[in-house]
């Protein structure tokens, strides 16, 4: 519930700044941030985006599903549908903002940092991790079809937890 009135707040805000000053004033405002991202990546900053893009990236780098981010609007008093959400993660996703994670068949899931990395995969909690960078190199690639190229190589580790270690006796 801390989150609600600075979200609201920030997403209310109407700046006070005199016309020649509206770039100065703006420098370091996360909602300015986060429309000038927007605007970069060939997107209106609608209130909607605003609201939800201020949830997704105002955390830092972290993996959602649509559902994990529209459990937070509605946390957030955000008014939006579900549909809403997935249609604004595909469009942030389209835009390079968002990286899609094809981890498990039933479920997208989105990263925050669309940079070229790897994950570890916890499948008991359905819960994703940046794999630290080690050098990880995929050697022996298949030929691409006729008229295909490959556009890049995703490494999924996938983790459970061990069961119980069986003592001898």
């Amino acid at each position: 519930m801390s989150n609600l009135l600075p979200l609201q707040a920030v997403l209310n805000a109407r700046a006070s700044v005199p016309a020649g000053d509206a770039a100065a004033g703006r420098r370091g405002c996360p909602l300015s941030d986060l429309r000038d991202r927007l605007r970069r990546a060939g997107l209106r900053p609608t209130r909607q985006r605003l609201s939800l893009g201020w949830l997704l990236f105002g955390r830092g780098d972290r993996h959602l599903t649509a559902e994990m981010l529209y459990d937070e609007a509605m946390r957030a008093k955000v008014p939006v549908s579900l549909a809403t959400v997935y249609n604004t993660l595909h469009q942030f996703t389209e835009a390079g903002l968002l990286r899609q994670l094809a981890l498990d068949g039933s479920k997208a899931y989105f990263d925050t940092n669309p940079s070229e990395h790897h994950h570890f995969f916890l499948e008991d909690e359905g819960q994703v991790l940046d794999m630290p960078d080690c050098g990880i190199t995929v050697d022996s690639l298949p030929e691409a079809p006729e008229g295909m190229e490959i556009a890049g190589v995703e490494v999924i580790v996938r983790l459970r937890r061990r069961g119980p270690v069986a003592r001898k006796a």
